[in-house]
């Protein structure tokens, strides 16, 4: 008696023909999901990319024309390398005294919030007392309240101590301002450092402020460059503040102040051509910072995510 056998019975190591197109199929099918997603995301960035860096370019290249270039070619390459409108606006627009008062404000205004707001972070992120959440959720609330509804206040505050339209009472006000942020980035930050570090530093006999300094500070180098980057643009770019606090001496005046009086004199002048230069001289140390500061900022970033 002759008897049969099916294929698919037996150690089942057998595959379904049927199984094999399915399969492939859907490789098929994810793959191509992927690709479209891929070229989606790669096609966006490339926009976001032309967005930003043609109007930068168009200003640097206006700032080498002449005015007669920038009305009759806005597109074109300047004839030449024109560099009068630089000394104009270095000098008869006095973008170079501006250009220094906003050094020193933002270079003590920025020291001042690194370290008071570092050592806040490591306070609130590191230590358990009574009250630390309160504390630093009256911090990170700061971050919600809108600077334009304290400047009335804060003007005649700053009136009565004697401190409008002088560097110190700028560099006090800037360090209030960029303090909460400041906090919030840093003390997520200092959460993610190892403890068993800054106890074994406390065990060989250094102090909590030793331990701080020496120890915990260098090794959230990534999370401070990263948070001092954004508040060197923040401060650097401020002009609602210095508007309202530099009100009569115009030898104090900063630099976004004075670009838009550059920018209302000419209506009168019609030196485009300046304008532009003066533009550019207020990019230019912002774009120098992220650039040498790029990889830090990057590693600062993405230090939590890494924890």
């Amino acid at each position: 008696m002759a008897v049969t056998t099916d294929p698919t019975e037996g150690n089942g190591t057998a595959a379904s023909p049927a199984g094999r197109p399915a399969a492939e199929a859907t490789r098929g099918r994810m793959g191509s999901e992927g690709t479209v997603l891929n070229v989606f995301s790669h096609g966006v960035l490339v926009l976001w990319a032309l967005m930003v860096t043609l109007p930068l370019l168009w200003a640097v290249m206006s700032a080498f024309k002449t005015d007669r270039e920038i009305f009759t070619s806005p597109w074109a390459l300047p004839s030449g390398l024109h560099f009068g409108a630089w000394s104009r606006a270095w000098s008869q627009a006095h973008m170079g005294e501006y250009f220094l008062n906003s050094v020193v404000v933002v270079a003590g205004s920025l020291a001042g919030t690194m370290l008071l707001g570092s050592m806040a972070a490591y306070v609130l992120a590191r230590f358990d007392f009574p009250g630390n959440r309160f504390v630093y959720f009256l911090f990170v609330g700061g971050m919600s309240f809108p600077v334009i509804l304290a400047l009335v206040p804060l003007f005649f505050v700053m009136k009565n101590m004697q401190l409008l339209d002088t560097y110190h009472g700028l560099i006090l006000v800037y360090i209030a301002y960029s303090l909460p942020f400041t906090i919030f980035f840093l003390s997520g930050f200092f959460r993610t450092l190892p403890t068993s570090v800054a106890e074994a530093a406390l065990i060989d006999g250094a102090s909590h402020t030793r331990t701080f300094f020496q120890v915990m500070l260098p090794m959230a180098k990534p999370g401070l460059i990263s948070v001092g980057i954004f508040n060197f643009l923040g401060q650097w770019n401020q002009y609602l503040l210095p508007t309202v606090l530099n009100v009569g001496d115009e030898d104090k005046k900063l630099l976004p102040q004075g670009l838009v009086a550059l920018a209302v004199s000419q209506g009168y002048k019609g030196d485009w051509s300046g304008l532009f230069a003066g533009l550019v001289m207020a990019m230019l140390p912002v774009l120098a910072a992220y650039i040498v500061f790029q990889r830090q900022v990057q590693a600062g970033l993405t230090a939590g995510a890494l924890k």
